[in-house]
Protein backbone atom coordinates (compact mmCIF):
# COMPACT_ATOMS: atom_id res chain seq x y z
CA UNK A 1 0.00 0.00 0.00
CA UNK A 2 1.37 3.38 -0.70
CA UNK A 3 2.59 5.35 2.19
CA UNK A 4 0.05 8.19 0.96
CA UNK A 5 -2.97 5.53 1.36
CA UNK A 6 -1.18 4.53 4.63
CA UNK A 7 -1.56 8.04 6.02
CA UNK A 8 -4.88 8.53 5.16
CA UNK A 9 -5.85 5.11 6.86
CA UNK A 10 -3.85 6.21 9.97
CA UNK A 11 -5.71 9.53 9.59
CA UNK A 12 -9.32 8.31 9.46
CA UNK A 13 -8.68 5.56 12.33
CA UNK A 14 -7.63 8.67 14.67
CA UNK A 15 -10.55 10.18 13.82
CA UNK A 16 -12.69 7.65 14.41
CA UNK A 17 -11.06 6.87 17.64
CA UNK A 18 -11.51 10.31 18.82
CA UNK A 19 -15.46 10.38 17.92
CA UNK A 20 -15.67 7.15 19.73
CA UNK A 21 -13.13 7.05 22.47
CA UNK A 22 -12.06 11.40 22.91
CA UNK A 23 -8.09 10.40 22.46
CA UNK A 24 -6.21 13.27 20.48
CA UNK A 25 -3.89 12.26 17.99
CA UNK A 26 -0.93 14.68 16.53
CA UNK A 27 1.48 13.67 13.80
CA UNK A 28 5.36 13.88 14.41
CA UNK A 29 6.54 12.74 10.72
CA UNK A 30 5.28 9.35 9.49
CA UNK A 31 4.14 8.92 13.27
CA UNK A 32 0.86 9.49 14.70
CA UNK A 33 1.08 10.03 18.28
CA UNK A 34 -2.47 9.21 20.04
CA UNK A 35 -3.33 10.67 23.70
CA UNK A 36 -6.37 10.37 25.84
CA UNK A 37 -7.20 9.90 29.49
CA UNK A 38 -5.42 6.81 30.27
CA UNK A 39 -4.02 6.17 26.64
CA UNK A 40 -0.87 6.94 24.99
CA UNK A 41 0.03 5.13 22.10
CA UNK A 42 1.90 5.66 18.29
CA UNK A 43 1.18 4.39 14.75
CA UNK A 44 4.13 4.62 12.49
CA UNK A 45 4.60 2.70 9.15
CA UNK A 46 7.20 2.29 6.93
CA UNK A 47 8.80 0.12 4.41
CA UNK A 48 5.71 -2.17 4.54
CA UNK A 49 4.92 -2.57 8.20
CA UNK A 50 2.39 -0.95 10.26
CA UNK A 51 3.44 -0.85 13.94
CA UNK A 52 1.17 0.49 17.18
CA UNK A 53 2.36 0.52 20.39
CA UNK A 54 -0.34 1.58 23.22
CA UNK A 55 0.17 1.92 26.82
CA UNK A 56 -3.19 1.54 28.81
CA UNK A 57 -3.84 3.43 32.41
CA UNK A 58 -5.24 1.34 34.83
CA UNK A 59 -8.87 1.78 34.18
CA UNK A 60 -8.46 2.19 30.51
CA UNK A 61 -6.76 -1.24 30.53
CA UNK A 62 -10.41 -2.56 31.29
CA UNK A 63 -11.22 -1.98 27.69
CA UNK A 64 -8.05 -3.31 25.93
CA UNK A 65 -9.80 -5.98 24.49
CA UNK A 66 -12.14 -4.17 22.29
CA UNK A 67 -9.71 -0.93 21.23
CA UNK A 68 -7.62 -3.90 19.76
CA UNK A 69 -9.99 -5.55 18.03
CA UNK A 70 -11.90 -2.29 16.71
CA UNK A 71 -7.83 -1.00 15.51
CA UNK A 72 -7.16 -4.72 14.11
CA UNK A 73 -10.50 -4.99 12.44
CA UNK A 74 -9.81 -1.42 11.50
CA UNK A 75 -6.40 -2.32 9.92
CA UNK A 76 -7.62 -5.12 8.48
CA UNK A 77 -10.26 -3.55 6.44
CA UNK A 78 -8.34 -0.82 5.30
CA UNK A 79 -4.64 -1.84 4.81
CA UNK A 80 -5.00 -5.08 3.14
Amino acid sequence: MPVEELREAARQLAAKLERKHGVRSSWQGDNLRIRGSGVDGELSFGDGVVDISVQLGLLASAFRKPLQAEVQRYLDEMVS
